[in-house]
């Protein structure tokens, strides 16, 4: 696991929630086809948003795999 240094925040709409706080992620109620922005602010943006980006792509592959 590695940890960013990066604030990284998650837009839908008009609200805004912190990727830091699990809590936050899961009130965001991100549904699948659900449109986000994500934002990265710190010396290692780019690393973080290329590990979120792998990351959702990994999250994708898993539930399309187990579908019948």
């Amino acid at each position: 696991m590695h940890t960013f240094a990066s604030e990284i925040t998650i837009q839908k709409g008009d609200e805004r929630f912190s990727a830091h706080s699990i809590l936050e992620v899961l009130s965001a109620n991100l549904d699948c086809g659900t449109r986000i922005i994500l934002e990265a602010i710190g010396a290692d943006a780019h690393d973080a948003l290329d590990r979120l980006e792998q990351l959702l792509f990994e999250f994708k592959e898993q539930e399309e795999g187990g579908r019948v």
